[in-house]
């Protein structure tokens, strides 16, 4: 099997209580939303690369403040015509930024397709990718390790 690997990085930007996210592209319009960032290109320090792409998708010039944490995933996908199997590992730092100029427009020709700022109350209902939610727990615990603590369970409720 083919193994990949993918750095790349995000940026979580909040201001007056709103989030910042990028629509991945659908051609059907129904995207999920998720953090302005991507790939590193080969040579590339991961924290110009959030920088120019947080530009990219939002039109937005961004200072990066904080390294929050790095988060890493492993899934096997299928690629290509054949639809071979490749296990692809990415790495995603999780960047703590702020937004110091430019204006909000949507990116053209690229992975996302629209920009916006959501209030933080109403991420949780809207199609997201899961990035959101890892970003947004190490934007507000800020681990000492840099990596999210995992999710516990609800207590069940005595009847």
């Amino acid at each position: 099997m083919r193994r990949t690997l993918r750095v790349a990085a995000y940026a979580v930007c909040v201001r007056d209580g709103r989030l910042l996210l990028a629509r991945g592209a659908a051609g059907d319009g129904t995207g999920a939303w998720t953090l302005p960032g991507g790939g590193t290109r080969h040579g590339e320090d991961v924290l110009d690369a959030v920088v120019r792409e947080v530009e990219e998708e939002t039109g937005y010039r961004a200072e990066i403040t904080a390294l929050l944490g790095v988060d890493t995933l492993r899934r096997e996908l299928r690629r290509g015509p054949a639809r071979r199997r490749v296990d692809h590992h990415a790495v995603r730092v999780v960047y703590e930024g702020r937004v110091t100029g430019g204006a909000l427009r949507h990116e053209v020709g690229g992975t996302t397709d629209l920009a916006a700022w959501h209030p933080l109350a109403d991420v949780p209902a809207l199609p997201r990718v899961p990035l959101v939610d890892t970003a947004l727990r190490l934007w507000r615990d800020r681990p000492p390790t840099g990596r999210p603590a995992p999710l516990r369970p609800a207590p069940a409720e005595d009847g």
